[in-house]
Formats: structure tokens, sequence, C-alpha cells
């Protein structure tokens, strides 16, 4: 089982770069054709409230949004043009509003969405719009890579398993690391007493991945702490595991969804590169 379709995207900056050579390798990996998105920002929205905005200024806005990215496309073009990969390069203008549409529509017909981790201090502001976008937009699986993490990862691989439909939606778009992997480890924190499988936690997950030849380990762990990010990030420094895979949830706002609190905890806090999907 492989990825045949990776998408990324690309705005200058040290953390993109790091993330695009990511998606990169998983494309050559893969064999996979990596989709390259180009966003310019127009910063000037005269339908929120910039009510005394010229129609030259709106003009002006969108030129340097246009400028914009076509220097990324120029830049990452010049890139690709030496690689030995399938790709292609999309560019879109787009107001913050209208991001999660926007990418969303770019992204959903890929295999998998390689994306930096949002709130880094040197990182893109408008990040963790661009990780809901995929998520919750586009419907797709998106891996988060650390700027600072190894870059090589995918031997030990630890899945977050609670029995939810996103955690399970993961794991499924995990398959082709998880098969691959030299050690899997489920971890169950804090098992609700009406879990189906209570008697045995994740045996019926443990089933699903044995049928595809994966040999897995479960371990259980107590809620000592509030954060489950907190659980698991002390698991991952405890074990040497290099990749997370687990669900992303979200709520509400605005007709849009955004990322809820465990999610967003995670993706601050991760160390290690980390599959999500809903």
């Amino acid at each position: 089982m492989k990825y045949r379709s990776i998408f990324t995207v690309w705005d200058g900056l040290e953390n993109s770069r790091s993330t695009f050579q990511t998606a990169l390798q998983l494309a050559r990996v893969n064999d996979a054709h990596l989709s390259v998105l180009c966003i310019g920002y127009e910063m000037i929205q005269p339908a929120f409230g910039y009510v005394d905005v010229s129609s030259t200024m709106v003009n002006e806005n969108y030129a340097d949004a246009r400028n914009q990215v076509e220097e990324l496309k120029r830049e990452v073009t010049s890139i690709l043009e030496v690689e030995d990969v399938k790709w292609g390069v999309e560019t879109i203008i787009s107001q913050t509003p209208g991001l999660s549409h926007a990418v969303g529509d770019a992204a959903r017909f890929s295999d998998l969405v390689v994306l930096p981790k949002p709130y880094e201090k040197d990182g893109n502001e408008k990040a963790a719009n661009i990780v809901e976008a995929a998520l919750f937009g586009g419907n797709v699986p998106v891996l988060v890579h650390p700027s600072n993490s190894v870059k090589n990862f995918g031997k030990r691989v630890l899945i977050a398993w609670n029995e939810s439909n996103e955690a399970l939606t993961a794991i499924r778009a995990a398959l082709p690391f998880i098969s691959a992997a030299e050690a899997v480890e489920i971890v169950i924190i804090d098992p609700a007493r009406h879990d189906t499988d209570r008697s045995d936690p994740g045996s019926a997950i443990s089933t699903m991945l044995a049928r595809h030849g994966v040999s897995v380990e479960v371990s259980i762990l107590p809620r000592t702490v509030s954060r489950i990010s907190d659980i698991l990030n002390q698991h991952i420094t405890e074990t040497g595991a290099d990749f997370l895979v687990m669900g992303a949830y979200g709520h509400s706002r605005f007709r849009e969804r955004i990322l809820g609190g465990a999610t967003r905890n995670t993706l601050e806090s991760v160390l290690v590169p980390v599959l999500m999907a809903h």
C-alpha cells in the first residue's frame, strides 16, 4: 500500500522548506505525484469592515498578492525541475476567511497532505488555518512535521487509540507507515468503562492491523495529568517512538470547523511527526 498523491503548501519560510523536503522524500519513496500549492494573501478585506477602502487600494493589494504568489511559484518550480518525481504547482490568492474553502478544494483529491507544525515561533501565522482547511475542509489526512524533529521517521509508530471514528480514520490513512514500521504500539489512556472491548482494550484494532501483517503491542496508560498531549509526549520520550498517529477533533465556528482543544494541544507540543485525520 502506497500513497499516490501527496500535497503540500509552499510559503518560502524555513518551516515550509523543511516540510517540503519531507513531502518530496515521501513522493520519491511512494512513486507519488507531488502537488504544491502557493498562496498569495489579500490583506485588505472590504467585506469585513474596511468601509473606507478605495478600489485603488483593493487593486494594489490584489496585485501585491499576485506578485507574491508568482514569486513563490518560480522559487518552488526551480527546485522541482531538478528532482526525479512527478510534480505540479498551483497558485491561489485568498483572503483569510476564504482560506478553508480554497485550500480544502485544492487538497481534497490527495492521499496525504504534508504541512508544517502550526504555532511554531518562526512559522506562518496562518499555518493553523491551513491545517484546519486540509483536515476539515478537504477531509484529507494530514502529516504535520515539526521543524526540529527527525527527518527519517516511521520506524517506531505510536497509535493513540480511543475507540473514536476519527482515530480509526487516522489509522487507516496511516497504514502505509504502519505496515512498514519496525515496531507499532497502541496506547490507550484511561480506557472508559463503556468501551466495547473494555475486557481486552485494543483487541479489535489489534486484530484489524494483524490482518495487514502488523504485529502490535498494546499499552494502557493512566491519565496522570489533564492534557492527553503531555501523556503522549512523555511516552514518546520514554519509548523512542518517532511517529504518532491519532484522530483530529474539532468544533464549529461560524459554519467552519476549527481544531479542538486536545488536537490543538498536541500540535502545539508534539515532538515527532504526527498523522491526523478527521
